[in-house]
């Protein structure tokens, strides 16, 4: 079965241009105040899950849930396959198919999922929640090592 993974499938983290120069080992063309701020703007009161997908053919596949997250919290594991989200079928959905079922969630924040875990099916009830300031600084810290790392490395004035 061939699949295909997408790097920055974390829901509800929508990343600056410059974290994708990061992954092909480029540097961010802004600077690092300029995306210091616009990750803060961007994530303060964004709403997450904390997972990481993989695409099957066909269906969704939970690659990684992200520690401390709302997805730990409500049960979700690596190895899951989504069946059902807020009465969508998922098991032909892509990655940008379930991006669209979490922003219809915007208003409530909740999500009820049907999984399959080895073989069993299994109902979640779950909500997204916001980025804490400890998790931004976490980004923000990461972006600037990986497409910054000069700035990184010398002192703020």
């Amino acid at each position: 079965m061939k699949s295909r993974v997408s790097p920055f499938a974390f829901l509800g983290l929508f990343l600056l241009a410059g974290v994708a120069y990061a992954e092909e080992g480029k540097m961010c063309t802004a600077s690092a105040r300029e995306c210091e701020q616009a990750i803060r703007t961007m994530l303060t009161g964004r709403r997450y899950l904390g997972i990481q997908l993989q695409e099957l053919n066909p269906g969704l596949l939970i690659k990684m849930v992200a520690p401390e997250s709302p997805a730990e919290r409500g049960d979700l594991r690596a190895g899951d396959r989504l069946i059902v989200v807020n009465g969508h079928s998922t098991t032909k959905a892509s990655i940008k198919d379930f991006k669209q079922i979490l922003s219809d969630t915007k208003d409530t924040g909740r999500l009820w999922v049907i999984i399959n875990r080895q073989g069993s099916f299994k109902k979640l009830d779950l909500r997204l929640e916001a980025y804490s300031k400890t998790q931004i600084d976490k980004i923000v810290a990461q972006h600037l090592a990986q497409s910054h790392a000069i700035a990184a490395t010398t002192p703020q004035p």
